[in-house]
């Protein structure tokens, strides 16, 4: 047993060796192939001998069995968010900030890697914990999902008991893979890299996060006691001593100007990249310094993050395709030469409209400007006028529908294009899709992919018949296993249940959103006591209207529509409201009988999240800024809204301040 110890001990010595090389240092001593037989012969050493495994063992990165949740942990100090600068007056007033408090100042530039924020715990060199950022006081405990990040020792140079702080990110590669795959598997695909490994860390089932191959970049050590550093650049020096991955482009500046030359350098080169960045992160270098200028209630006033503005890229437009929604209405996208901006490779963008088209003179063949910002679809900005071809046309909307050939219309006082034919084909498939989204009956697996397989095979034509379909109706369908289908099966099944308004909603009827299915469904409580609605009864209820009244009645009093009800009670879908009643709930005092809006770009909470705690709290969520709305919430880049907030002086919570106040109700 000695003999067999020692081996194990020498192969996690040389496991941990060529891993380090090859995803720290990025210079491999050895070939794939020496790897994988070194560590099939560990995991065969283990299997027999189990007492042999650590927590430290090179095979843990292959992922452990799955977790019912992730726990809760408090940070030893908070993860606290940086203020944020988005132009050289930004950057030139926090100089002055900075100057005003203390002299001889040097900054430290480092990329600002478009990821996930995590902590890293060692206890005598070996690690121990791994927490997401959570709300900066609380995080997840995703210590099991970290491990399979290669870049993390389990075990570092030195038997130090430190916190360590980086950004887990997806390669680009890794993120065209994962979407490629999905694609093919008739799955949503990831937005953005940033959203596929926040997506992949928070996976409960840690060897699916070990496919993702996520990567990291650790770019602070939060107790400095154990490790003598003066400032935050000799700090990444000792991390790379110690055997972690830093990101080497960082440079150190006496003044202002040598930073925003860095910026003005990396603003052009970020494309050149394998991983994303979304701006520079500049931050007083000498710690001392960093400790007399302290810290906001929010964030340091020793760092500030650039943000890079919403990115222009040039390329050509192919051809200008055209799709039909579930109400009818015909956008116009532009299919393009594909390029990348903003970290993806793009080759589909918005047009809108056709007045749009006409307004901005946009012509298939042109060259044409692109922008993304954040996570929006692509939109085309304006065409290159200038290098235009002689005989370009000015581009026309079809007048029949290119899915159902029936004419279309232009309701009066709307700018889109309309097909109302109810038996149109893509309006159907549309409208399915629609039915089963996580808003309305939320059917996991049943992808677009799968459901215009469904409808040209005859298996569907609306949404009543999802119910109806079996193992032979699913099995003989591109990339259906039996473990698939059962699971797609299970989710239909379970979908009966859900509460009357997100039926309601799926149902697509027009003007009614989420929110005004609920309060229908709550008011009403039964699909039968819907039907008998009168317009006089709806528009009795808070923020229905008259059109969405009109919509309501007119849609329930369609005969397909009464067959199709029954076609669904038949299976026994819920028609019944089982949700919360407002009167019923208790409320806070801090928030019952008040109205919130809730705007911009929420980084720890998403916005319906955040809207169904604040209505568990008592409190009304509407969308528009008015004088009797008591609190903005505004998250990032909030824009009108916000400014209307500020003009009538209505209360603004950041999205910190709002889980602060969360926090504390919850403690």
């Amino acid at each position: 047993m000695e003999e067999l110890k020692s081996r194990v001990d020498e192969l996690h010595h040389l496991l941990h060796k060529f891993n380090y090389e090859y995803h720290v240092l990025d210079n491999p001593s050895v070939p794939d192939s020496e790897y994988d037989k070194l560590l099939h012969e560990l995991i065969s050493i283990e299997e027999e001998h189990p007492e042999l495994k650590t927590s430290d063992s090179p095979t843990v990165r292959v992922g452990g069995p799955p977790l019912s949740q992730f726990e809760k942990i408090n940070h030893d100090t908070p993860m606290l968010s940086l203020g944020n600068a988005f132009n050289e007056e930004d950057l030139r007033k926090f100089d002055q900030r900075v100057r005003d408090k203390v002299s001889n100042i040097k900054y430290t530039c480092e990329l600002k890697i478009d990821g996930l924020a995590v902590s890293l715990k060692y206890d005598n060199g070996r690690f121990v914990q791994g927490l997401t950022r959570g709300d900066g006081t609380t995080g997840e405990n995703i210590t099991e999902n970290l491990k399979t990040i290669h870049a993390i020792p389990l075990k570092i140079k030195e038997p130090l008991s430190i916190e360590v702080r980086g950004e887990a990110y997806m390669p680009r590669s890794s993120f065209l893979s994962l979407n490629e795959q999905k694609e093919k598997n008739g799955e949503q695909l990831f937005a953005n890299p940033r959203n596929a490994a926040a997506g992949s860390l928070r996976q409960l089932d840690s060897k699916l996060t070990a496919k993702r191959k996520l990567d990291i970049f650790l770019y602070s050590v939060n107790d400095l006691t154990e490790i003598e550093a003066s400032s935050q650049s000799e700090a990444l020096n000792n991390l790379d001593e110690l055997g972690f991955k830093t990101n080497k482009e960082r440079e150190t500046f006496d003044d202002i100007e040598g930073v925003l030359s860095f910026i003005e350098k990396w603003t052009e080169k970020r494309n050149q990249l394998p991983y994303d960045i979304d701006g520079i992160v500049i931050k007083v270098d000498d710690l001392s310094q960093q400790e007399e200028l302290g810290f906001t209630q929010k964030s340091p006033r020793w760092a500030i993050a650039y943000k890079f503005p919403a990115e222009e890229v040039l390329t050509t437009l192919l051809d200008i395709e055209l799709s039909i929604g579930r109400t009818g209405v015909v956008t116009p996208t532009a299919i393009l030469e594909p390029v990348r901006v903003a970290g993806t490779t793009v080759s589909r963008a918005s047009l809108h409209n056709e007045d749009l088209i006409h307004e901005k003179d946009i012509r298939i063949g042109d060259k044409v400007v692109i922008k993304k910002a954040g996570d929006i679809i692509p939109e085309v900005i304006r065409s290159i006028v200038e290098s235009r071809a002689e005989d370009s046309e000015v581009y026309h909307m079809p007048t029949h529908c290119p899915s159902c050939d029936h004419e279309l219309v232009r309701i009066e006082g709307e700018v889109a294009l309309r097909c109302i034919n109810p038996k149109c084909p893509a309006q159907l498939v549309e409208g399915i899709i629609h039915f089963v989204s996580r808003q309305a009956m939320n059917i996991d697996g049943l992808g677009e992919k799968i459901i215009e397989q469904l409808y040209t095979h005859d298996k569907i034509k609306d949404v009543g018949d999802l119910y109806y379909l079996t193992k032979e109706d699913l099995l003989p369908l591109e990339r259906m296993g039996e473990k698939k289908v059962q699971n797609l099966l299970t989710a239909i099944e379970a979908s009966k249940e859900k509460s009357l308004e997100h039926l309601l909603f799926g149902l697509g009827v027009r003007h009614l959103g989420i929110k005004a299915s609920g309060v229908i469904a709550e008011k009403f409580e039964t699909i039968d006591r819907l039907f008998e609605a009168q317009i006089d009864d709806l528009t009795e209820i808070p923020d229905v209207g008259h059109k969405m009244a009109q919509s309501l009645v007119t849609y329930m009093e369609n005969e397909d529509i009464q067959v199709l009800i029954e076609k669904l009670k038949k299976k026994n879908v819920n028609m019944t409201y089982t949700g919360v009643k407002q009167s019923e709930i208790e409320g806070h005092p801090d928030f019952s009988g008040k109205t919130f809006v809730l705007t911009g770009k929420m980084t720890e909470m998403t916005r319906p999240e955040a809207t169904n705690i604040l209505q568990s709290y008592g409190a009304k969520v509407t969308n528009s800024v008015t004088k009797n709305t008591d609190v903005v919430i505004a998250g990032e880049e909030a824009g009108s809204k916000l400014e209307k907030a500020e003009k009538l002086n209505i209360e603004v919570w950041s999205e910190q301040d709002w889980l602060d106040k969360y926090r504390n109700i919850n403690e």
